[in-house]
């Protein structure tokens, strides 16, 4: 009888690629930027921004033949006020996974060395999505649920950013609309960014339409604050709060806005956007905002564009390219970034941007050790190892009147 396939599968020898390919990304381009700017070293006390709320002085004509000056004013100084909070990336390994691959004879990479240099990246790339919640740790708005073997499936396409701030393996909590009730946790264990849907184990009895996906570890949001983003700092709300001044009563440290009204995007709407900052605080030479939006916005923009150029053909051979690769939007260059909100595009001054750190990013650390055991049901040592990786910041504007945004803008087909 013949020697079969089956016979000399033993002998077999097998091939592995020797090159390690991610199929997802890391981006952080925004926390990149506010990472570099204006850091100042704080202790666990409120952090004071001294702002300059009020001109003053009392302006009028007078009679000069013998009438009353009258009395003046003087400008008005206040503070704004922010405290630090604290962040973790946890990373656990088994010790069979270390011992598996810890040579190259074995294991085309170290897996705990993969892990221990890709964490800071998912770790800035998790702050990176931070900076695109309004301060309460809201990571998306579920539109539908739906629930099959203990598994919710959560549909998000509410808001701009479906489930782009989310990430496998994430553990979230799921809160009513409110951000009153904790509706309970889990852990994200399919995370479908095309079709906007993650799927969280187990199943949170009571979900429903409208609750929201928050970050874990934060306890009653709206009181205990997470990282103040682009949300909270950019806005125009005459509600709430912005580091310790009452929107409300202080129309000063409110951004402005120029709502699109779910339109597509038009020229007039950044000239505009800008124009309302000059009327603010005046605009020099020195003013130089970025136009920061996501690729959504960028394609409109480019639209636009299109619309109007003209090609002029010579009589050789030429390449064709019909796309701008370099934009500018009113004056301002066109920054973006696949984790901005789809729907709005936000004028920012780097400079105007800072954070007040207590901790560095950087390992956690005691007496020296970065690594820790973990410990089994019986006390002993459990064959297995936990770091992470910890920063204690939190983010300012120093004039909130020098951002100006563009909101609920229609988004192009395909996003």
């Amino acid at each position: 009888m013949a020697l079969t396939e089956s016979q000399v599968v033993a002998l077999e020898l097998e091939r592995v690629i020797p090159k390690l390919r991610t199929l997802f990304e890391r981006d952080d381009k925004f926390f990149s930027q506010v990472e570099k700017k204006n850091v100042e070293k704080i202790s666990n006390r409120q952090m004071r921004v001294p702002l300059e709320i009020s001109p003053g002085g009392s302006f009028q004509y007078f009679n000069a033949d013998g009438g009353d000056l009258g009395r003046g004013s003087a400008q008005i100084y206040d503070k704004a006020v922010l405290q630090p909070v604290f962040m973790s990336e946890n990373i656990e390994y088994t010790k069979l996974a270390q011992w598996a691959t810890d040579d190259n004879r074995k294991s085309i990479v170290s897996a705990v060395r993969e892990i221990t240099a890709r964490a800071f990246d998912e770790f800035r790339r998790q702050l990176d999505a931070q900076m695109m919640q309004g301060g309460n740790g809201v990571l998306g708005t579920v539109t539908s649920v739906s629930t099959s073997g203990g598994v919710d499936t959560y549909t998000c396409t509410t808001d701009g950013f479906g489930v782009r701030l989310m990430r496998d393996q994430q553990q979230i909590q799921l809160y009513d609309t409110t951000l009153a009730t904790l509706r309970g946790s889990g852990t994200i264990t399919t995370w479908d960014v095309v079709n906007k849907q993650v799927q969280v184990t187990p199943s949170i009895s009571g979900a429903t339409a409208t609750d929201l996906i928050v970050v874990y570890g934060i306890s009653a949001p709206t009181s205990l604050p997470a990282l103040f983003g682009i949300p909270y700092h950019d806005s125009n709300a005459s509600t709430g709060t912005w580091l310790g001044f009452n929107r409300a009563t202080t129309p000063q440290i409110r951004a402005s806005n120029v709502n699109a009204n779910s339109s597509s995007f038009t020229l007039p709407l950044a000239r505009l956007a800008i124009n309302q900052i000059g009327n603010r605080i005046g605009i020099d030479n020195d003013f130089r905002p970025e136009a920061w939006m996501h690729p959504a916005q960028k394609q409109a923009y480019e639209q636009v564009g299109q619309l109007v150029s003209v090609i002029y053909k010579e009589p050789k051979e030429e390449g064709l390219d019909m796309y701008f690769d370099r934009m500018q939007m009113a004056g301002a260059p066109v920054r973006d970034s696949f984790n901005w909100d789809n729907t709005r595009i936000d004028f920012v001054v780097k400079d105007n941007w800072g954070r007040g750190e207590i901790l560095p990013l950087g390992f956690y650390t005691t007496d020296g050790r970065k690594t820790f055991e973990l410990r089994g049901p019986s006390g002993g040592v459990l064959t297995a190892d936990i770091f992470y990786l910890v920063l204690g910041t939190q983010t300012f504007v120093g004039n909130p009147a020098g951002i100006s945004y563009i909101s609920s803008l229609a988004v192009p087909s395909g996003y």
